[in-house]
């Protein structure tokens, strides 16, 4: 029986075959925490008495989540990472930096066929680029700080192949909503998802990475991408000279769906479950309070790019407050490059310093009771982005846009 890229992968760098259920223990490439993980992870490795990490250059450190620090609490913790940094020779991406999961790829940290592994759960993102790559804790971290291994439970796959046209108003963020409703917030609980189809094969690299950063929303441990053409661009690098974790044919699947996209509509996802998915015809007209255009879902320039085909020439509505938050600071200059800072400046919206924003409720854009936001970002439970009696609802780049210009929760194709 075949494998499947996870199989493979874990097969590789365990120095044996294994298969699904198997346990196995497993080098890691890389390694990385950031402000909301890794002061637990320095604390636990300190108390494990560890004196010096096993491989500085294998572990990276962001500052991105309250970034810059809004309280001398969280000044004290940035201090620690910096400090603790700097004692071991870590690499540390400061303030204004970037969003861990971008940087991660744009720096050059994230190769088909890694383990790269991350106190975040959105570290699923990098499976994009052909990685086994998935979220820890912080105490695995600290162990990962010691030994540079972890094990692992070789995780079952579901294979997810999307065909069809997708119409030019369809993101990758309207696919993987599309596909969290249908499976449920628990539909693939400690799996790997490969996706795959024709429709995949045309995506950027933007929106794979988007598809694979919200794998996790449905449970899953690793969203899975084969390496292509356009990973080798991304990458700038020949792929020949890396050796791909390609599924085999006969690679075994837990289960396997087939996802048609050419009648798809603009999907959001309403509060309060990333799960409850429907098209925005039936959302539309939703009074919001707030539109929040990034985080490591759609903080790219390609959903900048798409925000600004919207809001160009146009005003954001009164008493309706567009943040935009470049996912890196590559992004932002690339932005700035193209204009597309100034159309959100001239639209009336506000462009922060790179990092998570909004996002987890950490500084800017805290939501009041009872506010409503449109959101790019990747989860709406209650509480998240501030009073657990706000609503987030999740959407594109383009709906969201969209929803700045009305005031309400609008169809992006009124504006296309």
């Amino acid at each position: 029986m075949g494998k499947t890229m996870v199989e493979k992968i874990l097969s590789k760098l365990s120095g044996r075959e294994v298969s699904a259920g198997d346990l196995v223990v497993a080098p890691i490439d890389y390694a990385m925490a950031h402000d909301g993980t890794a002061p637990l992870a320095i604390k636990a490795f300190m108390e494990m008495g560890g004196e010096r990490v096993w491989d500085p250059s294998r572990i990276i450190f962001i500052i991105d989540h309250v970034s810059p620090s809004t309280s001398i609490g969280t000044s004290k913790l940035h201090k620690l990472m910096r400090e603790f940094a700097r004692k071991h020779g870590i690499r540390l991406y400061d303030v204004g930096s970037g969003i861990c999961h971008q940087v991660m790829v744009e720096e050059g940290y994230v190769k088909p066929g890694y383990i790269v592994l991350g106190a975040d759960s959105h570290t699923c993102t990098y499976g994009a680029l052909g990685a086994f790559s998935t979220g820890v804790g912080s105490t695995e971290m600290a162990s990962i700080f010691l030994s540079g291994k972890l094990w692992f439970k070789v995780p079952e796959t579901i294979k997810i192949t999307v065909v069809d046209d997708p119409p030019s108003w369809i993101m990758g963020k309207d696919i993987i909503l599309n596909i969290i409703g249908a499976l449920g917030s628990d539909g693939a609980t400690y799996k790997a998802v490969e996706f795959d189809g024709p429709v995949i094969e045309k995506l950027s690299i933007s929106d794979r990475l988007t598809i694979c950063n919200m794998v996790v929303e449905m449970g899953a441990k690793a969203g899975m991408i084969k390496p292509d053409e356009k990973t080798r661009r991304f990458l700038g690098e020949d792929l020949g000279r890396i050796e791909i974790a390609e599924p085999d044919k006969d690679a075994e699947y837990v289960d396997e769906y087939v996802v048609g996209v050419s009648r798809l509509e603009p999907q959001v996802a309403k509060p309060p479950r990333v799960d409850d998915v429907t098209s925005v015809t039936e959302v539309e007209g939703t009074e919001i309070d707030q539109v929040f255009i990034g985080s490591c879902t759609n903080g790219r320039v390609e959903d900048l790019r798409a925000a600004a085909r919207i809001l160009r020439g146009r005003r954001v509505k009164d008493g309706v407050r567009l943040l935009v938050v470049p996912a890196s600071r590559r992004t932002y200059l690339k932005a700035l490059d193209e204009g597309l800072i100034r159309i959100f400046l001239e639209a009336g919206g506000a462009v922060y310093s790179p990092g998570c924003g909004p996002c987890m409720g950490g500084h800017i854009g805290i939501l009041g009771d009872d506010e409503i936001c449109v959101s790019t970002s990747n989860r709406n439970f209650a509480g998240r982005m501030g009073s657990p009696r706000a609503k987030i609802y999740l959407a594109s780049p383009l709906t969201a846009a969209a929803s700045a210009i009305t005031g309400k929760i609008t169809d992006p194709r009124r504006f296309m």
